[in-house]
């Protein structure tokens, strides 16, 4: 195996490093670069970006990608350290590419920290498309639940540097991006999972083959595992391809009952036939939990109504886990994990029930792919499906076609509607569909939850699962789903439970 970048962190100290923008993690990176000695040159495009830098700057750049890419040009800097929004086909990284400046994710310099302060902390390390944060949060509580100080981190929660420095953790659940994993070099986890591939930043990467290649990252140099979904034959190819550590296994997570090398699902207890070997089985499953242990993430909290994606991610997180000694030691800490994981906001959480009818908020379903496990989870004709918003470009006639078996309706909420509302008339024609006009964020949301009420029917859900970013109507996909939330219970509080006015 190889590793890319000969740079050292000692080399580090009275070199010029450029930063790219000063949000939270490029502020946590400021920090730690600062106290590494190195000379820091920020670049931003917000002109008030350097009022919240604490550290000395000898450099400040505010300007668009054009005017960061010439300053760069002319600094030429001996590293540069960017942050996960700007784009690999932009021209930062395209003069950074040019000039022969090395370049970093903040992920990088935190994993380069780690190995020169406690190299003995292991990275469990999570991408895909979608299921990461989910993931990584059970991931975290599993190892929780083995005695470990293990918090979730990367494009979660708190900065991966600043975890790092504080020095506390025993091991590290980390969620990473594709934009993350673009500009790591040399990370090496003790397991690695790519849960699932389907297109997505396409614009950020500049095509599929390239998201792909960033997606693989992820099991470049794991120690352990290389942990892949039975059900996405594209990350198989992954894992199977990936150059990893000698002894490393290819471990499977599948939606039925397990091969040998796998963790699945039989009737509904979660199987280990992968790691069994370490308790001298090695031809036979051991039981790791049950259905039950994931009850209070379904609608209702009926384990019935468990989404298969939120199985999915249960087994991977699993799979992960059982890498790590103390959970082979104690595999009872899988069930005490699931049972103890709390969803992070927005993703398929009940907010409201009333007059027969669940609400579940899954505002983070924001491209085809997540909302389509969310949907297919229902069972037929019960679905009320909140969809629309920017589509980023997105096709929703498969989606549309997926998901039709599900559902009793469709709002469509957005500015530009059009490609949704197409989608339905082509894929789902008879499918009751309305329509909420444009307006301002809490009245567009007042007039979803109305029309969604006006179709509901006992025994239904209201999902909302937009398919679409938020940033047309909404400040972010957690807003949408505050917003959602207060409306629906607004109306239950209301005695508002059946057919009201509709939207037009």
């Amino acid at each position: 195996m190889t590793t890319v970048d000969a740079i050292t962190l000692e080399d580090l100290a009275g070199a010029r490093v450029g930063v790219v923008g000063a949000g939270r993690t490029g502020l946590a990176v400021i920090e730690a670069l600062t106290g590494l000695g190195a000379r820091i040159h920020l670049l931003d495009a917000r002109r008030d970006a350097a009022d919240a830098v604490t550290a000395p700057l000898e450099r400040v750049t505010l300007g668009d990608d054009r005017a960061q890419a010439d300053a760069l040009d002319r600094a030429r800097p001996d590293l540069l350290v960017v942050s996960p929004g700007v784009p690999a086909t932009g021209p930062v990284l395209a003069r950074a590419r040019q000039d022969g400046i090395r370049v970093w994710s903040e992920i990088e310099l935190a994993w380069r920290l780690q190995q020169a302060t406690r190299p003995a902390v292991p990275w469990i390390v999570v991408t895909g498309t979608d299921g990461k944060t989910t993931t990584v949060g059970m991931l975290a509580a599993i190892l929780t639940a083995a005695g470990l100080n293990a918090p979730a981190v990367g494009n979660i929660g708190s900065p991966t540097v600043t975890t790092v420095l504080e020095g506390r953790a025993d091991a590290m659940a980390v969620e990473l991006s594709s934009f993350q994993l673009h500009t790591t070099r040399t990370l090496s986890p003790l397991a690695a999972a790519c849960l699932n591939l389907a297109p997505d930043h396409l614009d950020w990467h500049g095509g599929m083959e390239a998201y792909r290649a960033d997606k693989a990252r992820v099991y470049a140099r794991a120690r352990q595992a290389a942990v892949y979904n039975v059900a996405d034959p594209a990350t198989r190819a992954m894992a199977e391809q990936a150059d990893v550590a000698d002894g490393c296994w290819r471990i499977g997570f599948s939606p039925g009952p397990p091969e040998a090398g796998q963790v699945g699902l039989v009737d509904d207890v979660l199987v280990d036939r992968a790691w069994a070997w370490r308790a001298d089985r090695p031809h036979h499953g051991r039981e790791l939990g049950t259905l039950e242990d994931l009850a209070h993430l379904a609608p209702g909290g009926e384990a019935a109504r468990l989404p298969a994606h939120m199985v999915a991610d249960a087994l991977a997180a699993a799979a992960l886990a059982l890498a790590h000694w103390a959970v082979a030691r104690d595999p009872g800490a899988v069930a005490r994990g699931l049972r103890a994981f709390a969803p992070g906001a927005h993703r398929i959480v009940t907010v409201a029930q009333g007059g027969g009818v669940t609400w579940v908020d899954d505002s983070k379903a924001t491209n085809p792919h997540s909302a389509s496990a969310a949907l297919t989870s229902l069972p037929a004709g019960t679905g009320v499906w909140i969809v629309g918003g920017d589509t980023k470009g997105a096709s929703f006639d498969d989606l549309v076609r997926t998901v039709r078996p599900a559902l009793r309706g469709a709002v469509v909420i957005g500015r530009d509607q059009t490609d949704v509302l197409a989608a339905l008339r082509a894929q789902a024609p008879g499918l009751a569909v309305a329509r909420v006009p444009d307006g301002d964020s809490a009245s567009v949301m007042r007039g979803a939850v109305a029309a969604a009420a006006a179709m509901a029917r006992p025994g239904d859900t209201v999902l909302l699962a937009p398919a679409c970013a938020s940033w047309d109507q909404f400040s972010s996909y957690a807003h949408r789903g505050d917003l959602f939330a207060a409306s629906a219970r607004a109306r239950l509080d209301a005695g508002e439970t059946g057919k009201t006015e509709e939207a037009s």
